[in-house]
C-alpha cells in the first residue's frame, strides 16, 4: 500500500463529505493505493455516521471511534497502529490542510530518502494577536530547545515513512513533537515543505489559547525526557550532590566560626541556630535528601510502568 492518512478528528460533521471527496480525486488521478483512517475522538455531533457511511461506499475508508474524548496524540497513537502504508500522511479534518499537498510529500519521503516532512504554513488565516504571534514564539522555543528546525512545529500536515511511526511513542499532548520524537529515536533526516493554509470553512477551533500554555509544558517535559527518560537518576542524584555539598560546607564552616571564637580567638559568640549559614545547611541538606527520593522513585517507577493503553475505543469499521 502506497498511503496511510490518519485524520483525528472532533465535531467535523460538516467537513468530512467534503474532505473524503477531496482526498479520492488525488488519490485516483495519482493512481495510489491507499487507505483514509478516521479517528473519531469523542464527538458528540453526527461525525461517526459520516465515517460509517463512507465506509460502507469506499473500503479504503476505515474508522476508530473513541468512547470518549482522550485528545489528539491518543487518537494519532491509535492510528498510527493500523496503518499499513509506505508512507503515512497526518492532516487535519477541518479542511484547513490540503489533500494537494500529499503528492509532493509522498515523493520528498519516497524519493528523497527523508524520514519525516512536516508541513509549514508560512501564510496563515488565524488572527495575528490570538494565534500567529504566540505560535512564533513557541516555534522558536522549540527550536532552540530540541535542535530540530521546523518552523511550524504546530502543523498537523506531516508525512512520515512506516517505519518512524511504527518506532515512536505519542502520548499526553506530545502530537506537537513528533519531529522531535523521530529525532531522539535516531531519524535524523527530518525535512519541511511550505504548504498552503486554507481558511477554517465550518465550525471553529478545538484549541484555544491554552495549547500554547500547555505546549510550553510539553516542550520542558520532552526536553527532560529526551536527555534523562532512561535514568533520571542522573539528573536528580547531581542536583541531590550538590545541594548536600553546599549543605556540609555551610555545617563545617558554621562548626568552624564556632570553635574559632570559642577556643583561639576566646570571644563571645552566637548560638549555632542564630547563624544565618545554620539554615542554609538545613534547607540545602532537606532538599538534597527530596532530590535523591525522587530520582529513586523515577528509577523505581521506570522500572515498573504499567503499559495500559491510554484510551477506550469502542467501534471500528473496516479494520
Amino acid at each position: 500500500m502506497n498511503l496511510s492518512i490518519v485524520i483525528p478528528l472532533l465535531n467535523e460533521q460538516e467537513s468530512l463529505p467534503e474532505l473524503h471527496q477531496w482526498i479520492v480525486k488525488v488519490m485516483t488521478a495519482n493512481s495510489y493505493s491507499y487507505e483514509v483512517i478516521f479517528i473519531d475522538d469523542g464527538s458528540t455531533d453526527d461525525s461517526w455516521k459520516i465515517i460509517e457511511q463512507l465506509s460502507t461506499e469506499n473500503p479504503n475508508v476505515k474508522g476508530i471511534r473513541f468512547l470518549r474524548n482522550f485528545g489528539k496524540s491518543q487518537a494519532l497513537h491509535a492510528g498510527f497502529a493500523k496503518a499499513k502504508g509506505d508512507v503515512i500522511i497526518t492532516m487535519d479534518a477541518d479542511l484547513q490542510d490540503s489533500p494537494e499537498e500529499i503528492p509532493d510529500l509522498y515523493n520528498m519521503v519516497l524519493n528523497q530518502d527523508y524520514d519525516l516532512v512536516s508541513g509549514w504554513k508560512k501564510k496563515r488565516y488565524d488572527s495575528v494577536v490570538g494565534k500567529n504571534l504566540p505560535s512564533k514564539l513557541f516555534n522558536w522555543a522549540a527550536r532552540k530547545t530540541s535542535g530540530v528546525q521546523l518552523n511550524d512545529f504546530n502543523c498537523g500536515l506531516k508525512a512520515y515513512k512506516n517505519t518512524v511511526i511504527k518506532n515512536i511513542e505519542v502520548s499526553g499532548e506530545m502530537h506537537r513533537y513528533i519531529p522531535v520524537l523521530a529525532k531522539n529515536a535516531g531519524f535524523g533526516k527530518i525535512g519541511e515543505k511550505v504548504v498552503i493554509h486554507q481558511a477554517r470553512k465550518y465550525g471553529e477551533s478545538k484549541f484555544g489559547m491554552n495549547r500554547f500554555i500547555n505546549g510550553f509544558l510539553d516542550l520542558i517535559t520532552i526536553w527532560f525526557l529526551s536527555k534523562y527518560g532512561k535514568r533520571p537518576m542522573h539528573l536528580f542524584g547531581a542536583l541531590g550532590v550538590v545541594m548536600f555539598i553546599i549543605g556540609f560546607l555551610s555545617t563545617f564552616l558554621i562548626i568552624g566560626i564556632k570553635l574559632l571564637k570559642l577556643f583561639v580567638l576566646d570571644v563571645p559568640t552566637i548560638l549555632v541556630t542564630e547563624n544565618p549559614l545554620f539554615y542554609i545547611a538545613l534547607t540545602a541538606m532537606i532538599i538534597g535528601s527530596q532530590l535523591f527520593l525522587a530520582g529513586f522513585l523515577g528509577e523505581i517507577i521506570l522500572r515498573t510502568k504499567n503499559n495500559e493503553e491510554r484510551y477506550k475505543i469502542s467501534k471500528e469499521v473496516n479494520l
